[in-house]
């Protein structure tokens, strides 16, 4: 009888050990593995413990923790161009067979050629008018399903990898941690935003209301199928740079107490962000992996960081340096590198 006394109880002591020491693994598993250890680390951690500390004087409400990520080079990778360059440019491919006169026409010959030095010629006129051919004169929903079906079969020039696989494990990891410590993370985009909502939720967790985006004027539409909203040929808002606060102001209505960014494009809102009251966090996306992504700022044409990297350093904002911060870049495969 003692002897079967002991043995359960040695069961369940087994048992009790077991479910203790899963939970404490589980309770020091590292939020963010991608990330090496260093300041860059410790300055992120440091900031949401702070904030998220009811004992501390920067303690901060759960809903007014606000952060927002730029889209292009900071959550997803912007070269050889940006993606949504990259979906026009295969718009245009489809569509050409019904538009003979593009064979000849510019910006849309170059589109063709696969020219992107003569596209880039053509201004942000040109870019505007690839831009209405392929995005307008159909309904929203035509549009959703033309971009999922494009991120589902179209593949990167470079890597051969799906747009949406080139997307950034440590900003991945990022956005998690900061929504299991309360905070409502806000993807705030020179991008599309009928294009980023498409593949928001589903790649970074990010739900479709909370994507600000530049985006196309729109009109409701009374069609013998029923009512449908069309899009229009012709600019609503640009979500960049200057725009980039006032679209957070519109579509938000707080200040964000943390922002992500990697060009001088995101300036202005980490700008908005560090004159909040309180503590903040402003942090920007280095690219000085050359060899598992691309090593880029001041001289790119793509993404280029100039002004906010000399506003980082005189402010005391965080960098991240990929080759340095990051053990992996992108999550679909271990230290993917681009061939080039």
């Amino acid at each position: 009888m003692q002897s079967r006394l002991i043995h359960a109880m040695a069961v369940l002591f087994m048992i009790a050990f077991s479910f203790g020491g899963s939970g404490c693994a589980s309770a020091h598993r590292d939020p963010l593995a991608s990330w090496n250890a260093g300041p860059v680390k410790t300055e992120i951690v440091a900031f949401v413990e702070d904030v998220t500390d009811p004992g501390s004087v920067n303690f901060v409400p759960a809903a007014e923790r606000i952060a927002t990520f730029d889209n292009d080079g900071c959550l997803w990778a912007e070269q050889p161009a940006y993606f949504q360059l990259l979906f026009a440019i295969d718009r245009v491919k489809a569509m050409a067979p019904y538009h003979p006169e593009w064979q000849s026409q510019q910006p849309f010959k170059a589109a063709l050629d696969g020219d992107m030095r003569a596209l880039a010629k053509s201004g942000e006129r040109g870019l505007l008018e690839l831009i209405m051919a392929t995005h307008a004169e159909m309904t929203t929903d035509e549009f959703a399903e033309t971009v999922r079906l494009w991120t589902e079969t179209a593949r990167h020039p470079v890597s051969g990898l799906r747009y949406t696989e080139m997307v950034y494990q440590p900003m991945l990891e990022l956005l998690e941690y900061l929504r299991d410590n309360g905070f409502k993370t806000f993807i705030v985009s020179g991008g599309g935003i009928d294009l980023m909502r498409v593949f928001s939720e589903e790649v970074y967790g990010v739900p479709p209301e909370q994507v600000v985006g530049s985006s196309i004027k729109t009109a409701f539409v009374m069609t013998d199928g029923g009512p449908v909203i069309r899009r229009l040929a012709e600019i609503d808002f640009i979500d960049d740079k200057a725009g980039k606060p006032v679209g957070i102001h519109r579509f938000i209505g707080r200040r964000p107490i943390a922002s992500f960014g990697n060009s001088d494009g995101d300036l202005q809102m980490l700008q908005w962000t560090a004159a909040g009251e309180g503590r903040s966090l402003c942090l920007l996306v280095h690219h000085t992996d050359g060899d598992r992504e691309w090593a880029y700022d001041k001289e790119s044409h793509i993404g280029r960081l100039d002004q906010a990297l000399d506003e980082a350093a005189r402010r005391g904002w965080t960098v991240v340096d990929m080759k340095k911060d990051w053990a992996v870049v992108f999550g679909g495969a271990p230290d993917l590198v681009v061939s080039r």
